[in-house]
């Protein structure tokens, strides 16, 4: 549980009696201890363990719930051992010495949070607002630290960090931390996110108040006022292009042409091929890295679709690159490849203008790459939602060539938009870090 105090580190729970009623079902336990690989120590084992923790519904006075709750949790006994739950600091020290002491000279049995030692047994009680169903996936990662495969949406993120925190799990808030850096937010995992930055230490908060603050109090004039210029160059771009005077000859032979579209649609095909699969067995982090650090050869790309001379040599060669391009952006999205901000920056910095060229150039367009280019925008438009505002508001503003007459068209555009001004419009939040 979280209390309303901005201290770092600091949530102790409620002090209250525990109601001990009936057997909580075994069968919910055995459940729960079957989702993740087990230990050496097996997780609510009581032939080997040395600790037995009782969660009981801490509630307020004020709390309007369904007292029937109360009494299905509340004796709800788990089996734990000493030398695993050290790994939280919380249970590091309610079985030290020094509380062991305090502990034998009162009653063990009326405090929410004490400890009573007998044939070498530890009984604890820990008090629970309701279902303890996220406080038990914590005490299981204790036992496997397989963080990966529990922290997979934000939304089990930010269920999983406020019991890390309360129970002073280091290891736990990191991955929460890092994982809740690089995934997209809903609007409402925002303002979660907004509400538990205070109790992370500055260090921890730095990169998730990056995205939400805008820093700077003229951040929301300069986006309007780059968006205006945008506008402007749009247009100077199109009398420009229509005029006779810029079009000039080329100077490369068709040969050379041959051999330079040849060889990007060869490494094209090599890079989904092995994209693919790298993906599939969960160590494409070095593919989307590299992926995100070749400037020059989409810049070579969009040269040549520029030129007609792809469209009868490798006719394919766009939808290849795109689709290798779709494929780790979704990943870095989702979460299933958990990227630095510079490298989600530079991915879609680099591969946002391969996007645009192809939009332009590949006439007609058919529907197989309509539904690509679909794609590909609104996930890149997901990557920048997790940037910093500084890098987002160079971003999106390269992103207007989404947009279309009918504003039903593209939704994924409006919806980036009206999630950057947002936060912009917010204020500072850089006072309750510290």
């Amino acid at each position: 549980m979280i209390p309303n105090s901005s201290r770092k580190r600091q949530r102790p729970p409620h002090h209250h009696a525990s109601a001990i009623v009936e057997a909580f079902p075994h069968k919910t336990i055995s459940e729960f201890s079957q989702k993740l690989p087990r230990t050496s120590f097996s997780f609510n084992d009581p032939s080997t363990a040395d600790v037995i923790l009782r969660f009981f519904i801490d509630r307020s006075p004020f709390d309007s719930s369904n007292p029937s709750d109360s009494a299905r949790y509340s004796d709800l006994q788990i089996y734990l051992h000493s030398r695993v739950i050290f790994g939280a600091k919380y249970f590091s020290a309610l079985l030290s010495d020094r509380w062991q002491h305090q502990a034998n000279n009162h009653n063990a049995g009326h405090d929410s949070r004490t400890i009573a030692n007998c044939n070498k047994m530890f009984h604890l009680n820990l008090g629970v607002h309701d279902d303890p169903t996220v406080h038990l996936t914590v005490l299981q990662l204790l036992y496997t630290y397989d963080f990966p495969t529990v922290i997979a949406s934000a939304s089990t993120a930010l269920e999983i960090l406020p019991v890390a925190l309360e129970l002073l799990f280091e290891d736990c808030v990191k991955a929460c931390v890092k994982f809740l850096e690089a995934v997209p937010w809903s609007e409402e995992e925002e303002k979660r996110v907004l509400s538990l930055i205070p109790l992370l230490r500055e260090e921890e908060s730095k990169e998730l108040l990056a995205r939400v603050s805008p820093g700077e109090d003229d951040f929301y004039e300069e986006m309007l006022h780059g968006l205006i210029e945008k506008a402007i160059e749009e247009k100077e771009s199109l009398v420009q292009y229509s005029s006779p005077d810029f079009r000039g000859d080329h100077n490369e032979t068709e040969a050379i042409q041959r051999l330079h579209l040849h060889t990007a649609m060869t490494n094209g095909r090599h890079l989904l091929w092995l994209v693919e699969r790298m993906i599939e067995l969960k160590v494409a982090d070095l593919a989307v890295k590299q992926w995100s650090e070749q400037a020059a050869f989409t810049v070579d790309l969009q040269k040549a679709f520029r030129d007609d001379a792809w469209r009868n040599i490798v006719p394919g060669l766009p939808a290849v690159m795109l689709r290798c391009t779709c494929k780790l952006a979704s990943a870095v999205a989702a979460g299933t490849i958990l990227s630095s901000r510079q490298v989600r920056m530079k991915l879609v910095k680099d591969w946002l203008p391969v996007l645009i060229s192809c939009k332009d150039n590949v006439s007609p367009m058919l529907p197989s790459h309509k539904t690509l280019y679909l794609e590909l925008e609104e996930t890149f438009l997901r990557i920048i939602s997790t940037l910093p505002m500084s890098d987002a508001q160079v971003l999106l503003q390269q992103c207007l060539s989404f947009s279309t007459r009918n504003v039903e068209d593209c939704p994924h555009l409006v919806t980036a938009f009206n999630t950057w001004f947002r936060r912009a419009s917010q204020p500072p939040q850089m006072e309750n870090v510290g």
